[in-house]
C-alpha cells in the first residue's frame, strides 16, 4: 500500500502525506492536489497503525466533506474516521457533553428563517424599530461577536455608545429567546463548543484522546472560534495538520482571520512546513500572471507555483470606456467562439459583483 501511494504523489505531497507525529503546515497553492494530500494522509495514518477512530478531518462545506469521505474510502480509509464540517463536529460534541455545556441535549438548530424571526421578536421586546436598526444588520453584528467569542453579557457590560448599547440589549434579548425555545443558531455551535473546551478541562482532555490526529482543510478561512476549538483539541498531543493558503483567503467578511494560518509556526514552534507548489490545473501563462499580482500582497507566505501543463494561450487584457462597451465586447467574443463551433456550456464569464451581470 505504501509503494502504491508513493507512486501517485509528488515529492512534496509525499512529505506531507507520510508525516506522522507533530504539527504540520501544508501550504497548498491552487490546483496543487490539496484534497489528495488530506485523503492520502488519512490512509497513510491508518497504515502506520493509527486507529481510524482517532482521526478527525475538518473541512468547510458538506459537499467537500462528502467528497473527502468518498476519496478516503476509495483508498481504504475506514468509515470510523470522523470527516465533517466544523459545525457538524460541534453538534456532535454538544449533544454528547450538553450537561457540561449548560444546554439541553435535544436542542434545536435555528436556520436563517428562524434567526430572522427571533431577532425581530427580540427587537420588538426591546422596543427598537427595524427602520433605524435593520434586523439583518443586527444579526450580522451578533454573528461577528459570537465568532470572536464575545457573549451577550460581556458585550453589553462594555457598550459605550448608542449603537453598541442598542445592540447589547438586542443581543441579550435574542439569547433569552433562544434559551426559552431550547435553540442554538449556527454561530452558537462554535461559541458553545469553544467555551466548553475552555471551561471544562476534562472534556477537552477526552476529546484530545478521542481525536489524536486532527486534519483541518482551508485553514486560512478559520475564524477565531474555530481556531480556538482546533487549538484546544490539539493541545493534548500536537498532532494538528493545517492545510491552506493565505493567498486564497476570501471569507474575511464572514469572520475568517488570515492571522490564524500566518501564526501557525508561532503557535506550534516545532511545526514541519511543506509547500505544495506544483500546479496541475492551469497553464504557465496564467500562473505567471497570478504570481506577479499576488506578490504585491505583504501579508502572505512566499511560494512559487510551478506549472505541469503546456504553455497555453497568452492572456488578453482589454480596457473599455464603460460597462456597456465591456458587455458588448464580451457578447461579441462569445458569438465569435460559438461561430467557430465552441459550445456555450464551455464558456464562463466571471465578474466581481452581481451588479456587473446586468449589462
Amino acid at each position: 500500500m505504501h509503494d502504491t501511494l508513493c507512486r501517485q504523489l509528488t515529492p512534496s505531497q509525499r512529505k506531507a502525506v507520510f508525516h506522522i507525529e507533530g504539527p504540520l503546515l501544508v501550504l497548498a497553492g491552487p490546483g496543487s492536489g490539496k484534497t489528495r494530500v488530506i485523503t492520502y494522509r488519512i490512509a497513510a495514518l491508518i497504515e502506520s497503525g493509527v486507529p481510524p477512530y482517532n482521526i478527525c478531518a475538518i473541512t468547510f462545506t458538506n459537499k467537500a466533506a462528502e467528497e473527502m469521505r468518498q476519496r478516503a474510502a476509495a483508498l481504504g480509509g475506514s468509515a470510523r474516521v470522523h470527516i465533517s464540517t466544523y459545525h457538524s463536529l460541534c453538534v456532535r460534541i454538544l449533544r454528547q457533553y450538553s450537561r457540561q455545556a449548560g444546554i439541553e441535549p435535544n436542542f434545536s438548530i435555528y436556520d436563517a428563517a428562524d434567526q430572522a424571526r427571533c431577532i425581530k421578536e427580540a427587537m420588538k421586546d426591546c422596543q427598537f424599530g427595524t427602520t433605524n436598526f435593520p434586523p439583518s444588520r443586527m444579526l450580522d453584528a451578533i454573528s461577528a461577536l459570537k465568532n470572536k467569542l464575545v457573549d451577550a453579557e460581556s458585550f453589553k457590560s462594555e457598550a459605550d455608545d448608542f449603537f453598541t448599547r442598542t445592540l447589547g440589549e438586542v443581543y441579550l434579548g435574542y439569547e433569552r429567546l433562544l434559551r426559552q425555545c431550547n435553540g442554538l443558531d449556527f454561530d452558537d455551535l462554535l461559541l458553545k463548543t469553544a467555551f466548553l473546551l475552555r471551561d471544562c478541562p476534562d472534556v477537552c482532555s477526552q476529546l484530545g484522546e478521542r481525536f489524536r490526529f486532527l486534519l483541518i482543510d482551508e485553514y486560512q478561512d478559520t475564524n477565531h472560534a474555530q481556531y480556538k476549538i482546533a487549538g484546544a483539541i490539539a493541545s493534548h498531543h500536537g498532532n494538528i495538520c493545517a492545510t491552506g493558503d493565505p493567498d486564497q483567503s476570501i471569507y474575511r467578511w464572514r469572520g475568517a482571520d488570515i492571522r490564524n494560518i500566518m501564526a501557525f509556526e508561532k503557535d506550534w514552534p516545532d511545526a514541519t512546513v511543506v509547500k505544495l507548489e506544483e500546479n496541475f490545473r492551469s497553464t504557465p501563462n496564467i500562473l505567471s500572471a497570478a504570481d506577479h499580482l499576488i506578490a504585491f500582497n505583504q501579508n502572505r507566505k512566499d511560494k512559487k507555483l510551478i506549472a505541469t501543463r503546456a504553455e497555453g494561450e497568452a492572456i488578453l487584457v482589454t480596457n473599455f470606456d464603460d460597462e456597456g462597451a465591456e458587455a458588448r465586447a464580451v457578447a461579441q467574443h462569445i458569438r465569435e467562439l460559438t461561430g467557430k463551433g465552441t459550445s456555450l456550456s464551455d464558456i464562463a464569464v466571471f465578474y466581481r459583483v452581481n451588479a456587473q451581470s446586468r449589462a
